[in-house]
């Protein structure tokens, strides 16, 4: 690890205004690695610990505000999140282990970098990390890299749970930086790579994520967040899927769905949605939402398996959900 500076800025203004080739620290369980792998080679530390970002409330309208320094397993637990959006706190426990969602935070968890063995790699070519270098996954071993979103530049996957389940939820996430306050829906928050891979996201320089609001929805228990992975502790999504229905008389009022472990991004398709309301739940219908939703998949050697086993996960989130039987992320086994 290389020498460098830091502070502990104590408001959002001496926060905002950062010297150039600064990080923020939050949680650390992404930036700490990603620098004693020399990827990120900060000349300073802003430490965001000391900011009124830690709290989780619930706003006059009845959505609920997330602070961006509430842990992940304090999200997960809280008695709103698990009552009103049960979804959220499925998805938080099906990633990383419980030490290290006792230390992550969910500002951190929504600015985290992809986890492309050739990104944490400093000897192997990779844009989003050296802009310019080329694409070693493009052709090499990417069996775990996107299918969906991808360009020449870029096949890495985006790794959250986490902001899966928000991308589904439809929630916003609140910044504030020299400019001032902004509010960004977090379907935009995260960018495509095209031939710009290093700009993960839309943050400004000297931004910050504050927080993250919740709409006050409910699906009830016509929810479900799926993961298939390599094993069932401690790993990233090959296929995710989070689906949160709205039904009524058999008939499906309102639909969200997100996946993950496919996408550069949180992988939403609004037409996908909009397939499914105002129907009954069937298992065509769902083939079709399926096909909808993988539409434009490009595979690049080793991860075309993603393209056979996706439907097959999709379809079976949105029986679940139907049925209103949500995948346990205590009991993993999928019935």
């Amino acid at each position: 690890m290389r020498h460098f500076s830091y502070s502990r800025p104590e408001t959002f203004e001496n926060a905002s205004h950062i010297p150039d080739h600064a990080r923020y620290l939050a949680g650390g369980t992404n930036l700490i690695d990603l620098m004693k792998s020399d990827v990120e080679r900060p000349e300073h530390v802003v430490d965001l610990n000391a900011l009124p970002m830690s709290q989780i409330e619930e706003r006059p309208d009845r959505s609920l505000r997330l602070g961006a320094l509430v842990t992940n397993a304090d999200t997960a637990a809280h008695p709103l999140v698990t009552e009103r959006y049960p979804l959220l706190a499925s998805a938080i426990l099906a990633g990383a282990s419980p030490q290290i969602r006792n230390r992550a935070t969910n500002g951190g968890n929504l600015n985290q970098r992809t986890r492309c063995h050739y990104f944490y790699d400093p000897d192997m070519a990779c844009n989003k990390r050296s802009p310019g270098t080329g694409c070693s996954a493009k052709g090499g071993r990417n069996r775990i890299m996107a299918i969906l979103g991808t360009s020449d530049a870029c096949i890495a996957t985006f790794p959250s749970d986490m902001c899966v389940a928000l991308a589904a939820l439809n929630a916003t996430v609140n910044l504030i930086g020299p400019e001032g306050e902004r509010a960004v829906a977090l379907r935009d928050y995260h960018r495509l790579p095209e031939d710009t891979p290093w700009q993960d996201n839309v943050l400004r320089k000297g931004e910050i994520v504050t927080s993250i609001d919740l709409p006050p929805i409910s699906f009830g228990k016509n929810h479900t967040y799926l993961k298939v992975r390599d094993r069932l502790s401690f790993a990233f999504a090959i296929v995710s899927v989070a689906v949160g229905l709205q039904v009524e008389n058999n008939t499906i009022r309102k639909a969200s769905i997100a996946m993950g472990g496919v996408g550069t991004k949180p992988w939403c398709v609004p037409e996908a949605e909009i397939l499914l309301e105002g129907k009954a739940p069937s298992l065509s219908l769902f083939r079709d939402v399926a096909e909808c939703l993988l539409q434009g998949a490009v595979t690049d050697r080793d991860n075309a398996a993603k393209l056979k086993l996706a439907p097959r996960v999709i379809i079976r989130a949105l029986l679940q959900a139907a049925a209103g039987t949500p995948q346990s992320q205590t009991y993993k086994s999928i019935s």
